[in-house]
């Protein structure tokens, strides 16, 4: 195992260090940076008043009706003041009443003094409570384990917001930087839930492999296909900030950073299936370990895909509202950027967590029956020390 881990590991530290963003901003962020007003800031605001008007232009098309709210400002500069913002009638049609908190923008640079207009609603209390909720849950069921993959989530996001994202947007090798960081995020992640075991290291041998697949595979993919990656309101904006951006390269590596969950968990239920049946069966060979883990890893294949192409499918359903009202034929709507996008990255991912179930299963016996003779060869060592005390 650690013939095999030990250069993947080093080669992801490496890989760390000579792709970390060097701290500079990138060409996006200071497009970004001189987009908006400097100064700009968020404060809270709660609604005192409300006034709704009729702002409908067609008096042909169904009414529509915005609304002038007086809210004061709770935190910032201009905590205490009270401030005029007009609410678009998205957001009245949405619901919206006295003593409701709203997200602000204070433009602190306007000409007459700061500008405060709507920005979102305030959502600090939904969030907070379900994230409490389900670290509790997490805690109160799964107990330390938990916990220790709760720990394990805070360090995937701080790769990915300190590594992953700033090196995409420093255009330094989207593919290698989407791979290394989703590599480390694995190797801290897998072995902080699970423990140092032989069963996590089948788990990350299988998931390693699945990533590398779906880097080769899909860069495959995009360049056969030829996705522009600009097939969004995101990426449009992306590409005002920075043309240069390999958007390309971005499809690629959200196709990665897409396939690292369900791998994870095709890999490390693998892998435990494999130990399970190990245990309450050890006399069984490997081609028979195999065998009946395999048995175990169509069933969780066949339950799994859906669950990816139903999890990509409810990502794009507005996509999919707008191609349904679409008068083009099915066939030139699925080949379309829009969707073909969706498509491939379902696919890859979807061939990625197939084949490495049978590469967990593989890796799961091997190691299995390497400890059994292992310890067999330990028990026998022992045996022939005792022996030799005796005989003095």
């Amino acid at each position: 195992m650690l013939l095999l881990l030990v250069p993947v590991g080093l080669a992801t530290v490496i890989g760390l260090i000579a792709l970390w963003p060097s701290g500079e901003p990138s060409p996006a962020q200071q497009a970004a940076a001189v987009a908006l007003p400097p100064g700009t800031t968020y404060p809270d605001g709660r609604i005192v008043s409300l006034e709704v008007f009729d702002c409908g232009l067609d008096p042909s098309a169904p009414p529509q009706e915005c609304a002038n709210a007086v809210v004061e400002v709770l935190d910032g500069e201009g905590a205490g003041d009270y401030q005029t913002v007009e609410l678009p009638p998205e957001v009245v049609a949405a619901g919206v009443a006295e003593g409701d908190t709203l997200v602000l923008t204070r433009d602190a640079g306007a000409e007459g003094g700061p500008a405060y207009g709507f920005f979102d609603y305030e959502r600090d209390t939904p969030i907070i409570v379900l994230a409490v909720a389900f670290a509790v849950v997490v805690g109160a069921v799964a107990r330390l384990r938990g916990l220790a993959s709760l720990v394990g989530l805070a360090f995937a996001f701080v790769v990915l917001l300190q590594f992953i994202l700033p090196g995409l947007l420093a255009e330094d090798y989207p593919t290698m930087v989407s791979l290394v960081g989703s590599a480390a995020i694995m190797f801290v992640v897998l072995y902080l839930a699970h423990g140092f075991s032989a069963r996590t290291t089948t788990a990350l041998v299988g998931t390693l492999f699945g990533l590398t697949l779906v880097a080769v595979l899909g860069s495959v993919a995009v360049s056969v296909a030829r996705l522009t990656g600009l097939t969004s309101e995101e990426t449009n904006t992306l590409l005002g900030y920075d043309p240069t951006l390999d958007f390309s390269g971005l499809v690629l590596a959200g196709i990665v950073v897409a396939g690292l969950g369900v791998l994870n968990d095709v890999t490390i239920t693998q892998a435990s299936a494999i130990w399970q049946i190990h245990e309450v069966s050890p006399e069984m060979s490997w081609r028979e370990l195999y065998a009946r883990g395999m048995a175990v890893g169509r069933d969780h294949i066949a339950s799994t895909v859906y669950t990816i192409v139903f999890a990509y499918a409810g990502a794009a359903l507005p996509l999919l509202l707008l191609f349904e009202l679409s008068p083009q034929p099915l066939w030139t709507t699925v080949t379309s950027s829009g969707l073909a996008e969706e498509v491939i990255r379902t696919l890859v991912g979807a061939i990625a967590l197939v084949l490495a179930v049978p590469v967990t299963t593989a890796a799961g016996a091997f190691f299995a029956k390497a400890a059994d003779t292992e310890a067999g060869a330990a028990t026998e060592r022992r045996v022939t020390a005792l022996r030799a005390r005796f005989a003095r």
